[in-house]
């Protein structure tokens, strides 16, 4: 009875074991590999695919900053590859420079940071850190994934299009994405876009509705919302934003279309094209960004709670210490999900905003500030005096910390209207968003990748590529983005062709050439990364099962995978997932499935959850072996 009390101090249901028993079917390599229904390979393949569209994207700003760094220099290899309708004489074409600058943003924003980030680790981590054999529909989970990829497909195809593809910008304003003869970037080229978007929203909400099925009806016994690791809070509050947003930017969608293809006109009004009056009325522009930001907004926190969840873990873990302030997390992590509802208008202080409304969009911006900084200060009292390692997960997650404190801080300036008029579409709101959104969410994914490497291919990647890849990617990100702030703060706006028209911006072009060679330098260095990649998937050191001495469920499962995740019966979870360093214990870490009743030296009273039988049997223990700092003497 003893052991019972101490044992169930918090027991919920026990999910049934479906699907356990397919193991035993023999899988051909289409069902393994290609059309797999199995959580871990679904994760994998939403990252392999990730990985390759954020190579393109990659190239995609390389090549444009070639052409902001030597704008009158011509470049004969560019007109091999791109051919001479897009790189004449070697110099990138203004048009198609937009379409460059448009499609890098889309594929970061949407293929790499949201399907890349969450598909990646919401599929890996949500059934094997909650005790769950898979999702909760393991069918609609392979459906999420090929809705994602043909998404990725049709965006790619634009480019092969006579017309070029989309070139209004990754936010597509109208008229230039209303009216297909505006530009030639906005033929063609921009249907696709719309159509890749829609099949993208459609895997967005399949996933985000089985992540979150999955985390309120398929957790294992004793694993209550309380001992859920932060990584499973961050994923289960992004599916929501998710579920809630996304279908907005849909209707948005659709609207659009009607206005390019039907002659409806609910974004244009008075528009003349060579000097002819179309015949639209009664549309405006602003409704476009009032429907896309309603989505845009809730997409950053989107990319970046993941992000948090996975440093929130690495940090710990790395550590070797409790998570400071695990309740204040998890509150912070749900006043993010709220408020960013409701911050969407200080992407429009330029657009004729009543000063009222602007105002209330401002202070709402300010206020999410707040559950921010509280991540902020819980991260660095976390590391505080830890007795850290630094693998290279733990760089890259201390590396999202200063991204986000310095991209965060510059966020104040663009939440005030007063000031955000002024830094409107300039490099300052370009320096902004890459370093808080951009940058500190691709380092939350590469922290990611570095820790559950093992988890996902059972080896080790290569410790000093690892150091190599961050120190080169970490500098290289600051000496691209910091720069930008000052360009932005003297009013040099973004997305132009060339900065030789105006003698304030020529002043820049040194400072455009430094930025370029800074991120040439940092893309040659994710080859590091990706040689370290894909060669240990093969050649890699074999990993222990749990190399990091992490207490989460998901080191408790074999290291080969299997389907079900757990041979015979799914674990049982007795405490939270951050008991690291207790003192009383023989090691720095104690597993989530180790029962109160074998830790009695390192019990703490707020252990049982107030459970008055619990702390009897604790009590009467400790008056029978004496104090635990007696038993603490004698461990040591």
């Amino acid at each position: 009875m003893a052991s019972t009390a101490i044992h169930d101090t918090a027991v919920l249901h026990q999910h049934d074991d479906h699907g356990h028993d397919h193991g035993h079917h023999k899988e051909t390599f289409i069902t393994k590999y290609i059309f797999s229904q199995d959580h871990k390979m679904i994760a994998k393949q939403f990252l392999i695919t990730g990985i390759i569209m954020a190579v393109i994207a990659m190239i995609l700003s390389v090549l444009f900053r070639l052409q902001l760094a030597w704008p009158d220099k011509s470049f004969p290899l560019l007109e091999t590859f791109l051919g001479s309708k897009w790189a004449e004489g070697g110099r990138i074409k203004p048009d198609f420079y937009l379409a460059l600058v448009t499609i890098h943003g889309t594929m970061m924003v949407f293929f790499v940071l949201t399907a890349g980030l969450s598909g990646t680790f919401s599929n890996l981590l949500i059934p094997l850190q909650l005790g769950a054999r898979d999702m909760a529909s393991p069918f609609l989970n392979m459906l999420s994934y090929w809705f994602f990829f043909l998404s990725c497909c049709v965006m790619m195809s634009s480019f092969f299009v006579e017309s070029g593809p989309a070139s209004a910008g990754w936010t597509v304003y109208p008229p230039l994405s209303a009216l297909p003869k505006a530009i030639s970037g906005s033929g063609t080229g921009m249907t696709l876009w719309l159509i890749s978007m829609v099949l993208f929203i459609a895997s967005a909400l399949i996933g985000a509705l089985n992540y979150i099925s999955t985390v309120l009806n398929m957790r294992t016994t004793g694993m209550d919302m309380w001992k859920m690791p932060l990584t499973i809070w961050a994923f289960f509050l992004t599916a929501i934003v998710g579920v809630l947003s996304f279908p907005v930017l849909v209707s948005a969608v659709v609207l659009l279309i009607f206005d390019r293809s039907f002659g409806t006109s609910f974004y244009l009004s008075d528009i003349v094209v060579a000097g002819q009056v179309l015949p639209n009325q009664g549309g405006s522009p602003v409704l476009w960004q009032h429907l896309f930001w309603f989505l845009g907004h809730p997409e950053v926190y989107i990319v970046i709670m993941p992000a948090l969840g996975i440093t929130s873990e690495v940090i710990a873990t790395n550590s070797r210490k409790p998570i400071f302030g695990y309740h204040a997390m998890v509150y912070s992590l749900i006043g993010i999900t709220v408020l960013s509802f409701i911050v969407w208008g200080h992407h429009m202080f330029v657009t004729g905003m009543n000063p009222f409304l602007g105002g209330v969009f401002m202070i709402t911006t300010l206020i999410i500030a707040v559950p921010s900084a509280v991540k902020t200060f819980n991260y660095l009292a976390t590391i505080w005096r830890g007795n850290l390692r630094f693998t290279p997960a733990m760089l890259f997650a201390i590396g999202l910390v200063s991204f986000f404190i310095s991209g965060g801080l510059t966020g104040i300036f663009l939440g005030n209207a007063a000031l955000d008029i002024n830094l409107h579409d300039t490099y300052f709101v370009v320096a902004h968003f890459h370093l808080v959104m951009g940058a500190a969410a691709i380092f939350g994914m590469l922290c990611g990748v570095y820790h559950w490497y093992p988890k996902m291919f059972g080896r080790l990647m290569d410790e000093r590529l690892g150091y190599i890849h961050f120190w080169l990617t970490f500098i290289g990100a600051y000496l691209v983005f910091f720069p930008m702030h000052f360009m932005g703060i003297d009013g040099v706006p973004r997305r132009y062709y060339a900065f030789t028209e105006f003698a304030f911006m020529q002043e820049w072009l040194t400072v455009n050439v430094f930025i370029t060679w800074a991120a040439i330098i940092a893309a040659l260095a994710q080859v590091a990364f990706l040689w370290n990649f894909f060669y240990s998937i093969f050649y890699g050191k074999k990993t222990s099962q749990n190399p990091w001495d992490s207490n989460t469920l998901e080191w408790t499962a074999p290291v080969e995978h299997m389907h079900g995740n757990w041979p015979g019966e799914i674990p049982s979870v007795y405490r939270w997932p951050y008991d690291y360093s207790k003192p009383g214990h023989h090691e720095d870490f104690i597993p989530q499935t180790t029962p109160f009743s074998e830790t009695m030296s390192s019990n703490l009273q707020h252990d049982f959850e107030d459970n008055p039988e619990a702390e009897l049997i604790q009590a009467e223990w400790e008056r029978t072996h004496g104090s635990k700092s007696h038993v603490a003497e004698e461990i040591k």
